[in-house]
C-alpha cells in the first residue's frame, strides 16, 4: 500500500490551516503574554531579543499563507503588533 498520496494530503491540508490570519491578529491584545499569544498563533517563524537598562524587548514574526504577523513584546508583554499582506507580484 502506497501511503505517499495520503501524506502528501495530510500535509497539504496542515499548511492550508494557518493561524497566521486577521481573525487570529485581532485577538491579540497589548498586554498580553508571549504565552498567551502563542496559544493562538502557534510557535513564531522568527523571534530576535533584547536588553538595555533592565528593560528586555523581543520581536517576533509568524509567517503564513499571504500574510506575516510581526509583534513586540517589552517585558514579555505585548506591546506592538502589525499585520500585513504583501501585494502579489504580477
Amino acid at each position: 500500500m502506497n501511503l505517499r498520496p495520503l501524506v502528501f494530503a495530510v500535509l497539504l491540508l496542515l499548511a492550508a490551516c494557518s493561524k497566521v490570519t486577521q481573525e487570529n491578529f485581532a485577538k491579540i491584545q497589548d498586554g498580553m503574554t508571549e504565552q498567551e499569544v502563542a496559544a493562538i498563533l502557534g510557535a513564531p517563524s522568527e523571534t530576535s531579543s533584547s536588553s538595555l537598562l533592565g528593560i528586555s524587548g523581543t520581536s517576533s514574526t509568524w509567517t503564513g499563507g499571504d500574510a506575516v504577523i510581526t509583534i513586540r513584546f517589552v517585558n514579555s508583554k505585548v506591546a506592538l503588533k502589525s499585520f500585513d499582506k504583501p501585494a502579489k507580484q504580477k
